[in-house]
């Protein structure tokens, strides 16, 4: 569908279902990069946040007023997040903002939230310290929120994966050079050393590399029996194709980010085997996920009917919910009662990566356990429960 149509579609939708109300629309934020190599995640992320909204906003919305998303585009760029940041806060007069899938955008961009008290839910961006920019005792409150994996709990899974598991003894790291590759590569070096192991390479790119021989040949020559990664789709794809290149195959096992579309896609054939944490996997093993399931192929027609980013858009998804219900229990849209209420929540969310009870408390902001995470497997071009 033409995009300008699409977009005229959506706005007669949204005034139709406003007209419903007489109050004045909640509006939130949704920050994520909708264009680029990262744009699978954020494109989900945004499109489960949708579907919730408009769930949510066909039920009578939140305290009698109706949801008004307000979406902006990162473009992945800590500058750009910085930017849109302080135009959700300063000029759109958002109560609460969902989103930020890179990790660098999250770290520069939400300390301006923290300024004005104004909660955040980050439901993609997993780096460890996402969540502790803020602590006691140098802030009494904290107004950042996860409902993704962070890489401490993805980092431990993949070790095991790799040393536990499969019994591999040498393993090479190839992370990328942003924050997320680099914060995730030291998680990745910890989890290791706690079994007494020391990775053969540790070798870094850029983001949009092509050839990644160089970083390959090192970690092959050094004896690695498998790769652990930490980067994004295209990149992990290179690395994928760079060893078929190269003649060389050995087990790709990293972060949750080998389930992207555009990594099945580029890396074809050679993507196959690899294995990650995962929140969701686009299977219908539950009533709430077969329902999300459909909608979200009703709603989006995916090809090939794969959601691009099923983790994304499950925890966008999910994200909505819990931030409606902390609007509700909260009882305003103040920005500490919504802060209050998230570390208090009394309703039991039913979501579709589970069921939130109590999910944070006052120190504690991480929604997602590692008893919530398994392995998925690239298989046929798709990610399944690994075996």
């Amino acid at each position: 569908m033409n995009i300008k149509i699409k977009t005229v579609i959506t706005a007669f939708a949204l005034a139709a279902s406003f007209s419903a109300f007489a109050a004045d629309p909640i509006r939130i934020g949704v920050s994520g990069p909708y264009t680029g190599g990262s744009s699978p995640m954020g494109g989900s992320m945004r499109d489960g946040v949708r579907l919730a909204t408009a769930e949510i906003n066909a039920k009578g919305g939140v305290l009698g007023r109706p949801i008004e998303l307000v979406e902006r585009d990162d473009e992945a760029k800590n500058e750009r997040g910085v930017q849109v940041s302080q135009e959700l806060i300063n000029k759109e007069k958002v109560v609460a903002t969902v989103g930020y899938i890179n990790t660098g955008v999250s770290l520069a961009s939400q300390r301006f939230y923290q300024e004005a008290k104004i909660p955040v839910l980050n439901n993609v961006a997993t780096g460890s310290i996402v969540t502790k920019q803020f602590l006691p005792p140098e802030f009494a409150d904290n107004y950042i929120f996860r409902s993704s994996a962070n890489d401490t709990i993805q980092s431990a899974m993949i070790v095991k994966e790799a040393i536990d598991n499969r019994k591999f003894t040498k393993v090479a790291i190839l992370a990328d050079s942003t924050n997320y590759g680099q914060l995730g590569r030291e998680d990745l070096e910890k989890a290791l050393a706690a079994k007494n192991i020391k990775p053969v390479a540790v070798e870094k790119f850029n983001v949009k590399d092509t050839d990644m021989t160089a970083q390959l040949l090192k970690a092959k020559e050094a004896g690695a029996q498998a790769i652990l990664t930490y980067a994004i789709g295209p990149e992990l794809a290179q690395i994928a194709n760079g060893m078929e290149k190269l003649g060389w195959k050995v087990p790709m096992m990293g972060s949750w980010t080998l389930s992207m579309g555009n990594f099945i896609d580029n890396a074809g054939k050679n993507g196959e085997g690899a294995r990650m944490p995962q929140t969701f996997i686009q299977e219908p093993n539950t009533p709430k996920r077969k329902a999300f399931i459909e909608a979200y192929l009703k709603a989006y027609n995916p090809p090939n009917g794969r959601i691009p980013s099923p983790v994304s858009a499950a925890q966008g998804y999910d994200s909505m919910y819990i931030l409606a219900a902390a609007i509700k229990q909260a009882g305003n849209t103040d920005g500490v009662k919504i802060r209050e209420a998230l570390e208090n929540l009394k309703e039991k969310i039913e979501g579709v990566v589970t069921t939130y009870d109590h999910p944070y408390t006052h120190d504690n902001h991480e929604a997602i356990t590692m008893d919530m995470v398994v392995m998925g497997e690239v298989k046929d071009g798709h990610v399944v429960r690994a075996k």
